[in-house]
């Protein structure tokens, strides 16, 4: 074990270089001038490396108010100096601890962003969505609205796009209108709603912020029975209850959206884009579709129509979606969703939801001048 050495000390007042002894202790680098007077004693604790080129150790000490410093070209002193004082790490140890501990809290701090963007946010969506106000959502819903009907008609066609406008067609929208009325009134909803019939080829439908509710005519040729369509139109305005499509929006864009929300500044942004392809690529939970299924059985059931329809339809355009939009239906579980309906809602013949003439009028709703 080397205990003493020579070295060259600057003591930072002057440029002189001193050559020294370097002696030792139990506690300390001694460093004496070549008449054996002490010049410095530095702790053991106190000793910090400075930058130096290989095969120097060059030492200062912590907090000294002037720039002292000690050099030791000995390679088997500066090792004993090393592993008495932990602070100076010639080996790299603790830089490569100090390394270690950046990565790791790097990697705890995007582990918990990723906990908070899979858990958190989804559960702060969960209690924060039912305080959004109505106002705020028929905003938010109106901007969407445009936004959506551009994505969906890439054709430009604009106000033709919508069935139920031309004059050959209006028969069939009194119709709609009838039966979104009487589905409306029995739920009770504190948005009203908006429905709209557009020509798409699919059999789907989807409702969107806002009380918005969108049957493309692909499913109103599906459809063989009202209740059939009062199902699927009741099971869109559940998730309007539930406001799905709002929290749906909110867990995938993040806070930031929903404080966006609140404040009302998301018209003139990317805002909107993001929550409209959200909407349109989004596929609800199972648990979500459940609720709103037991909401249109509940609802068609109480207005003396046939809820065991909702399930009938679903069977029959499963595995029939066109590429692209895919919002009506979970074709995992259509048959579990079917059981679901069925054990909810006792058979029953179609009812008295629109008359025999107000239906045949809205199976043509878009059938043109």
């Amino acid at each position: 074990m080397v205990r003493s050495g020579q070295g060259v000390f600057f003591d930072g007042i002057t440029s002189t270089r001193h050559a020294v002894s370097v002696e030792l202790d139990r506690s300390a680098v001694l460093v004496r001038a070549a008449e054996g007077y002490l010049l410095a004693r530095w702790p053991y604790g106190h000793l910090e490396r400075l930058s130096a080129h290989d095969g120097l150790l060059r030492l200062g000490r912590i907090g000294n108010p002037v720039l002292a410093r000690l050099e030791v070209r000995d390679p088997e002193l500066a090792t004993e100096i090393d592993s008495l004082a932990a602070s100076v790490d010639r080996g790299g140890v603790a830089e490569r601890r100090g390394r270690a501990k950046v990565v790791a809290w790097s990697l705890a701090a995007v582990v918990s962003l990723v906990l908070v963007a899979v858990f958190g946010v989804p559960v702060l969506a969960d209690l924060l969505t039912p305080y959004i106000p109505d106002a705020v959502e028929r905003k938010f819903g109106e901007a969407v609205d445009g936004q959506v009907r551009a994505m969906l008609d890439p054709g430009h066609k604009g106000q033709a796009f919508e069935c139920g406008l031309a004059e050959g067609e209006k028969e069939g929208r009194a119709a709609l209108d009838r039966l979104v009325g009487r589905l409306e009134a029995a739920a009770a909803l504190s948005l009203p709603i908006r429905a709209a019939v557009l020509r798409k080829p699919e059999a789907n439908a989807f409702a969107i912020p806002g009380g918005h509710v969108y049957v493309f005519q692909g499913l109103i040729n599906k459809a063989e029975t009202v209740d059939e369509l009062a199902g699927v139109i009741a099971h869109e305005m559940g998730h309007v209850a539930q406001r799905d499509s709002t929290r749906s929006v909110i867990q995938a864009a993040g806070l930031s959206f929903l404080f966006g929300m609140v404040l009302g500044d998301f018209v003139g942004g990317g805002a909107v884009i993001v929550a409209s392809k959200t909407l349109l690529q989004n596929s609800y939970s199972r648990e979500v579709e459940r609720r709103a299924d037991a909401f249109a059985v509940d609802l068609v059931g109480g207005l003396g129509g046939n809820p065991r329809a909702l399930g009938a339809i679903l069977v029959r355009i499963d595995g029939g979606s066109h590429p692209g939009v895919k919002l009506l239906l979970d074709h995992p579980d259509t048959r579990d969703r079917l059981a679901a309906i069925n054990a909810a809602a006792p058979a029953k013949a179609a009812g008295t939801l629109l008359t025999a003439a107000e239906w045949d009028a809205l199976k043509r709703v878009c059938a043109g001048r």
